[in-house]
C-alpha cells in the first residue's frame, strides 16, 4: 500500500534538490518554461538526462509536441527568475528578465545559468501526474561566473557552502 499523498510531500520536501528552469519553444517561436528541481543525468554515452514535468504545466504540451527543452541550472544570484518561473505567470511573462539565448534545438537558454544542457527529446514517460522526459543533449553553455548553485529545501531557496 502507498503512503499517503501528504505523507510523501511532507518527506520529499526534506530532500534537498538543485533549482533548474526547464525552458522550451513553440513552433512558432513563443517561449514557455517552469521551475523543476525534478532533473538527473541518466547516461554519458549518448549524454541523455531527464526532468520530470506535471502535464498541468503550462510548458508540458509544448515539450511533448516540439520535442525540446533546455534544462538551466540556476545560481544563486537569479533566485528572482527562479520564482518568476515558479509563479502564475505563463510564457513570454517568464522572460520578461534575464538575458537569453538560443543554441541546437532554439529552446531559451538563460545565459547566466551555471550550466544549461539544450535538449531534443528522445523518449517520454507518463508517470501519474507527470511525464518524464529524456533528453539528448545536442548542445550545452557554461557560464563564465563562479556562483553557487541555487537550492530548495523544505519551501524555501537556499545556497551551497562547504563543511570543514
Amino acid at each position: 500500500m502507498a503512503v499517503e499523498v501528504d505523507l510523501f510531500k511532507a518527506g520529499m520536501r526534506r530532500l534537498a534538490g538543485h533549482v533548474c528552469i526547464i525552458t522550451t519553444a513553440a513552433a512558432d517561436g513563443t517561449r514557455n518554461g517552469l521551475t523543476a528541481t525534478a532533473v538527473s543525468s541518466v547516461t554519458v554515452s549518448p549524454p541523455t538526462l531527464l526532468c520530470c514535468i506535471n502535464r498541468s504545466a503550462s510548458a508540458f504540451e509544448t515539450v511533448k509536441e516540439t520535442h525540446r527543452f533546455v534544462v538551466n541550472v540556476m545560481p544563486e544570484s537569479e533566485r528572482e527568475i527562479a520564482s518568476r518561473f515558479a509563479s502564475g505567470d505563463s510564457g513570454e511573462a517568464r522572460f520578461t528578465t534575464g538575458s537569453w539565448m538560443t543554441l541546437a534545438t532554439g529552446a531559451p537558454v538563460l545565459t547566466t545559468a551555471l550550466v544549461a544542457f539544450d535538449c531534443r527529446v528522445s523518449d517520454i514517460a507518463e508517470v501519474g501526474s507527470h511525464g518524464v522526459f529524456f533528453g539528448e543533449v545536442q548542445a550545452l553553455h557554461i557560464s563564465d561566473g563562479v556562483d553557487r548553485p541555487l537550492l530548495y529545501l523544505q519551501g524555501a531557496y537556499g545556497g551551497f557552502s562547504e563543511l570543514s
